[in-house]
């Protein structure tokens, strides 16, 4: 026991001290390593590689390269039109479109911080022209951004799978619920604000004409979420080879149909895709230890007993649950977290008669949410450097919408529909 405390003490240190992720992982595991002698240090080299030579994680390189490619293909800013189009009219229209370019990015990325950069460079300085703050605009676009993780295909999605052999498709039908239930509430405490401060929208006219003539120009973009997941739940491809086809076809689109996807833009989007990717997998290698020794030391079984010892309650243990990753969410990535800690909580919230779906996404909700909780969140860091804002300004700012979450959290837990209506309807459970 000894060295399962010097395994947790270490890690905890490290990431007070700001030490990177990773190494804070691979660091504690090290010492633990050194501490137990119960495996030579080859261990972690092996399990790191066995770790990713996964067929099921190809999909998260795969949709990262799409995401960048549909980017420099030029994609977001026709799906930014559309929705404009329709809603930029109104009395904060702009804040709806913001929040409904994220949702419609995120059916296409899988990244809350791309959808947070891609979707902030376009909408952000159109806001601050109209009149809205900037620290609004901001703020608003880094609480909009976690909907890139919620609205499927999203990479949380697929690392939960990987982590509780969790099925991906399910994951990805359930998703749209909690997405969707999420992108009304950012919506509401907008315009809530918006119409105190009078904020107005486009200036534009709506006409009917304008929408279809941009829906027209988006279609190829709208296109990318049916083709993907029509095919996942029509059993025509696997959500690996549903990312490749995703590959492909901004390839397709990029290059022939909107031909804004130059050999630079491709050469660059080759180059984030592969670092990020890069980042992930020393992630994904350095977690899988990590839960390797939490389980050896048995860890994992000691929580399910701690847990089970206090209360009988299904309500409290996933109201504790809830504010346990919401804690953990402000400092750890959401990568390390499900890896780390779905095996260990997923089957304590199965003894409470939790579906492995249903949990699963009030997990990836609550890793959503830490993306803008401070001091590591990453959607405020991205946001706050995209708009040169101080860091503690926007995390004021952002503090009704982080609310308008947490509402969208506590529903998705106690109400399970949410979650599992669409899964049910594809007979899932049945």
């Amino acid at each position: 026991m000894n060295a399962g405390l010097i395994l947790i003490g270490t890690f905890f240190i490290l990431l007070v001290l700001n030490v990177p992720i990773a190494w804070s992982i691979g660091m504690s595991v090290t010492l633990y390593m050194l501490t137990s002698g119960s495996f030579g240090l080859s261990y972690i080299a092996q399990t790191m590689f066995t770790a990713c030579d996964s067929f099921t994680l190809m999909a998260i390189p795969l949709f990262i390269l799409a995401g960048a490619l549909m980017e420099g293909g030029g994609l977001s800013k026709r799906l930014i039109d559309f929705a404009d189009s329709m809603v930029g009219h109104r009395q904060g229209g702009l804040a709806i479109v913001t929040v409904l370019a994220c949702m419609f990015f995120g059916a296409i990325s899988g990244s809350a911080a791309a959808t947070v950069a891609t979707i902030g460079v376009i909408m952000v300085p159109s806001m601050i022209k109209q009149g809205y703050s900037k620290g609004f605009s901001y703020a608003l676009i880094a609480a909009a951004g976690v909907l890139g993780v919620l609205i499927p295909p999203s990479i949380p999605f697929v690392t939960y799978g990987v982590a509780t052999n969790a099925s991906i498709a399910t994951m990805f039908m359930g998703g749209f619920g909690p997405g969707i239930l999420c992108g009304v509430l950012l919506i509401a405490v907008s315009q809530f604000i918006c119409r105190k401060n009078g904020w107005q929208g486009n200036g534009r006219q709506f006409t009917w004409k304008r929408v279809g003539q941009t829906f027209v120009s988006a279609i190829g973009a709208l296109l990318v979420p049916v083709i993907i997941l029509g095919g996942i739940y029509g059993s025509v491809f696997t959500p690996t080879e549903a990312a490749a086809v995703a590959v492909v076809y901004a390839l397709v689109v990029g290059f022939l149909i909107y031909r804004e996807l130059t050999f630079k833009k491709l050469v660059a989007s080759l180059s984030t895709s592969a670092v990020t990717t890069a980042t992930i997998m020393v992630i994904v290698g350095t977690a899988t230890a990590l839960a390797r020794m939490l389980t050896l030391e048995k860890i994992p079984m000691e929580l399910a007993n701690w847990i089970g010892g206090l209360t009988d309650s299904r309500i409290l243990v996933l109201l504790a649950m809830n504010v346990f990753l919401l804690l953990v969410g402000c400092v750890m990535d959401g990568t390390p977290a499900i890896l780390i800690l779905a095996p260990i909580l997923q089957p304590i919230a199965a003894d409470y008669g939790v579906d492995i779906i249903h949990f699963g996404l009030m997990m990836c909700l609550n890793v959503a949410i830490g993306f803008c909780t401070p001091p590591v969140g990453l959607n405020l860091f991205v946001a706050s450097s995209l708009g040169n804002i101080q860091f503690m300004s926007l995390c004021r700012r952002i503090v009704p919408f982080l609310l308008a979450l947490v509402v969208g959290l506590l529903l998705v837990t106690y109400i399970p529909v949410i979650s599992l209506g669409i899964p049910w309807l594809f007979g899932y459970g049945s």
